[in-house]
C-alpha cells in the first residue's frame, strides 16, 4: 500500500472509498502501517469526519480479519449502545437482551467491558460466573437452547488490538468507538442501537441502510444512548421517525439517580438481577421494558404496534421467563 498517497490524499480532505478503508485495516493487522502512521491515519480522519461508505469499510476489514460466528438461526437481534455518554446506567441493553429472549425470540448479544461506565456487558455477565467462548459448536447451543447467546468481543475482533494501545494514547476519541455497536461477528439481521446523540443517529442510520437490515435507533434528548425516560427520546428505524414522551408509552419520566449502575461492579449487578426478579424500581423495569419493546419490535418488522411489543417485555419479566432464560444461560456457560 503507498501509505505516501494514501495520506496525501487524506490531507487534501478527500473521502475513501470503501475498498480503501477496509484495505487500510487489512494493512494495520498486517504490519503495514508503523505506530506514527496509524495515529496520523486516525486523527486525520477525526478532525475531518468519517463518511458513511468509510465506516463500513472499517467494518468489513474487522469482521475479514476476525474469528466468524456461523449461527443456525435465521433472525436474532443485537441490543447495544454506542457507549460514551458519561450517565453510568445499569446494564440496560444487556438486561433487555434476556427479556426479548425470555419473550421467545433469538438474541445475538455483541459486547465488551466498559470503558466509560463502571460495568459494561461483559462485566455483569462474567460477574456471574459466565465463561466467555469462541466456540461455535457451543455458542450455536446456547441459542438453540436459552435462546440468547453473548458474543465477547476481544475473542473476534482481532484487529482491535492492533490499535489499542493508540487509542489509548491519543487525548480524543477516534471512528474505531463508532465500529463496535456494527462489528458483532454474527452479523445479526436485526439490531437496536442507542446512540450519545443525533449525529450518531443519523450516521447509522444511512449505514444500517446500506447494510439492509431491520434496524432501530434511539436517543434520548438530553444525552442517553438509549431510551432513559428521562425525557423525550428520539426513535428512527426501517418504517418510521418519531420523538416520543414517556407518557406516550404509560411511563412516568424517570429521575438521573434512579437509572445510574451504581459505583462498583457488585452495584450493578444486583440491579441487573433486580430487574430479571421482578424487584427492581419502578423505573428501572420500565425502562427495560421500553428498549426491550423497541427491539420486539424490530423483530416484528414493525407490524406490533410499540404498546404491544412492551407488553410482550412485560410479560416476559412477569411470568418469570426473562429469569429463567438468564439461569438457563448460565448453566449453559460455566
Amino acid at each position: 500500500m503507498d501509505v505516501q498517497a494514501l495520506f496525501n490524499q487524506l490531507l487534501n480532505h478527500e473521502e475513501l472509498t470503501r475498498g480503501q478503508a477496509k484495505d487500510i485495516l487489512i494493512g494495520i493487522t498486517k504490519g503495514e502501517f508503523n505506530d506514527a502512521e496509524i495515529s496520523g491515519l486516525l486523527t486525520a480522519i477525526q478532525m475531518r469526519g468519517i463518511t458513511v461508505d468509510e465506516l463500513l469499510g472499517f467494518r468489513d476489514g474487522i469482521l475479514e480479519t476476525g474469528v466468524p460466528v456461523p449461527l443456525n438461526c435465521d433472525r436474532y437481534i443485537d441490543v447495544v449502545g454506542t457507549g460514551g455518554d458519561r450517565k453510568n446506567t445499569f446494564n440496560i441493553s444487556t438486561t433487555s437482551c434476556f427479556v426479548i429472549a425470555g419473550a421467545g425470540y433469538k438474541v445475538a448479544k455483541h459486547g465488551n467491558f466498559a470503558a466509560t461506565s463502571v460495568s459494561g456487558a461483559s462485566n455483569v455477565i462474567a460477574n456471574h460466573g459466565v465463561k466467555f467462548t469462541d466456540d461455535i459448536d457451543k455458542l450455536n447451543r446456547c441459542l438453540d437452547e436459552a435462546g440468547i447467546v453473548y458474543l465477547h468481543a476481544q475473542l473476534f475482533a482481532k484487529a482491535m488490538k492492533f490499535v489499542g494501545p493508540i487509542r489509548k494514547a491519543l487525548p480524543f476519541p477516534t471512528f474505531f468507538n463508532l465500529l463496535g455497536p456494527i462489528i458483532n461477528p454474527s452479523k445479526p439481521q436485526c439490531q437496536l442501537l442507542g446512540t450519545a446523540n443525533l449525529d450518531q443517529m443519523r450516521l447509522y442510520n444511512q449505514v444500517y441502510q446500506k447494510l439492509g437490515i431491520d434496524y432501530g435507533i434511539v436517543n434520548s434528548i438530553d444525552g442517553y444512548d438509549e431510551i432513559s425516560l428521562t425525557g423525550d427520546f428520539k426513535v428512527t428505524t426501517n418504517n418510521y421517525e418519531k420523538v416520543f414522551k414517556p407518557s406516550d408509552l404509560g411511563f412516568d419520566i424517570a429521575k438521573p439517580e434512579e437509572i445510574v449502575g451504581g459505583a462498583t461492579e457488585e452495584e450493578a449487578k444486583q440491579i441487573f438481577d433486580n430487574v430479571l426478579t421482578n424487584t427492581a424500581l419502578p423505573a428501572q423495569k420500565n425502562i427495560v421494558l421500553a428498549n426491550a419493546g423497541f427491539g420486539i419490535q424490530v423483530l416484528e418488522k414493525g407490524k406490533k404496534d410499540i404498546h404491544e411489543c412492551i407488553e410482550i417485555a412485560r410479560e416476559s419479566i412477569d411470568s418469570g421467563k426473562a429469569l429463567a432464560t438468564f439461569k438457563k444461560f448460565v448453566e449453559l456457560n460455566q
